[in-house]
């Protein structure tokens, strides 16, 4: 029963989101403008201060950009069902409310990861190469534990709330940050020592090192730890989500 009350709720965040084409241009556009406009416009300027090809240092992050937006606005579709009785129906079907959660973060997940390898994809075509076959088949491993981890982050933050605004004004407030600060654009080793602490408290930089490692043939932290931040902070999303969504009210 709770297995498949997770692949019903996986089945439906999948096809919801499928089912829209224009969702999935309208993310697109976001990635893209970062490629062309940072990849090639201080493609030059990196070049010269030694640090190779931009482009392909932007890329992990531009992949995990994508990953971290479309899986942290996963959750509205929580208050959105909740405006519209669509969840009384789910949290009152005999299964635990950890499986819906779970369901509901894993097909959030599948969804972002199926949007990071569309991106994936569309730099390959723009001339970007993995380091290896099997680089690139670890990196998918490491872009789903990422979408995992903001997939869930986003159901316990939805979990909480009952207003639109004040979901997407949250999401903004704790998007820009975790992205602009993961390394995802700028070397962490290069940065202060202030924003350099900074960054590694932010559970993104461990992701996109991982697939940079995986991808480009280099990265900061090591996969050990990277793994390590990763599982961990899953672990601790769906422990503090289990506790959250056993306590909402209908």
């Amino acid at each position: 029963m709770e297995m498949s009350a997770v692949y019903v709720m996986w089945l439906r965040e999948v096809k919801r989101f499928t089912r829209s084409r224009s969702r999935i241009v309208g993310s697109l556009s976001q990635p893209l403008l970062f490629l062309v406009a940072l990849g090639y416009g201080l493609g030059p300027i990196f070049r010269r201060a030694g640090q190779g090809d931009y482009f392909a240092f932007i890329v992990p992050g531009v992949i995990s950009m994508s990953i971290l937006f479309v899986s942290l606005f996963n959750g509205m579709q929580i208050i959105w069902d909740r405006q519209f009785g669509f969840l009384k129906e789910t949290l009152v079907a005999p299964v635990s409310r950890l499986a819906i959660m779970g369901g509901r973060a894993l097909g959030g997940a599948t969804v972002a990861m199926m949007q990071g390898t569309l991106v994936l994809v569309i730099t390959m075509i723009a001339g970007f190469r993995p380091v290896s076959l099997t680089g690139m088949a670890l990196g998918l491993v490491v872009m789903f534990f990422t979408a995992l981890l903001f997939s869930a982050l986003s159901m316990v933050i939805a979990s909480r709330l009952r207003d639109m605004q004040g979901f997407q004004l949250i999401i903004n407030f704790l998007g820009m940050p975790l992205f602009f600060l993961s390394g995802a654009l700028f070397p962490i080793a290069h940065r202060s020592q202030g924003l350099g602490l900074v960054a590694r408290f932010d559970p993104l930089s461990y992701g996109v090192d991982a697939l940079r490692i995986f991808l480009v043939g280099h990265g900061v932290f090591g996969l050990t730890l990277d793994f390590t931040v990763l599982a961990g902070a899953i672990v601790a999303i769906f422990t503090l989500g289990a506790r959250f969504f056993s306590r909402m009210e209908i």
